[in-house]
């Protein structure tokens, strides 16, 4: 993970749906080691704005921009640096949780091995389970498969939607311990979490839907 020149700006950010808007005026500066709660009430656009952030939707007005430049023109740079944890993530469910984190790592253009992925799905307590298909995989479980291809990237920027969702006790405190230890390496990570997040310092921004 290179966090060499990094920062994430939003300026006077503004998202609507249809004709309605939903939040604006969002802004923050993200750098190495910073991290930023998105918080809201349900349909304040809290998701509309990770996707903004993550370059997977426009802003209605203001700016989003990666070192400098828009997203819209960051390009590369900005897809290499940011990894996207959503509610409808490009999964396979015949494919085993290894399957899916191989072929996922080889379409984010960092290859990984099967000795390599099956460390990765142990990390986020998958032990045991990466040879079944997701299909028979709990809420949970495929939640976990999911945050083990966030942490494949190797991305500098983690952009987590609702992170800590159908997860256990067990498993709320293994993502908050692989966001602090992505932080302290450096990275910097976006979060929306109707839980309390067991993180120092931080920025938040409230949406008022």
């Amino acid at each position: 993970m290179s966090t060499a020149g990094h920062e994430l700006r939003a300026e006077a950010v503004e998202g609507r749906r249809g004709t309605r808007t939903l939040f604006r005026g969002v802004g923050f500066t993200l750098g190495a080691g910073d991290w930023l709660h998105v918080r809201g009430a349900n349909g304040a656009g809290k998701t509309t704005l990770l996707r903004v952030l993550a370059g997977l939707a426009r802003p209605s007005a203001g700016s989003v921009q990666w070192n400098g430049v828009e997203l819209a023109r960051a390009g590369e740079s900005w897809r290499g640096a940011m990894a996207y944890f959503g509610h409808h993530a490009g999964v396979k469910d015949d494919l085993s949780a290894l399957e899916n984190l191989c072929l996922g790592a080889a379409l984010d253009g960092r290859a990984i091995d099967e000795r390599a992925a099956a460390a990765t799905l142990w990390r986020v307590g998958l032990r045991g389970r990466e040879s079944l298909p997701l299909r028979v995989l709990s809420q949970g479980q495929r939640r976990r498969a999911l945050l083990a291809r966030v942490l494949a990237r190797g991305a500098s920027v983690w952009i987590l939607d609702e992170p800590f969702a159908a997860l256990d006790t067990g498993g709320v405190e293994m993502v908050g311990t692989l966001v602090a230890e992505h932080l302290r390496a450096g990275g910097s990570a976006v979060l929306t979490s109707h839980q309390p997040i067991a993180l120092r310092g931080g920025q938040s921004v409230e949406l008022a839907g």
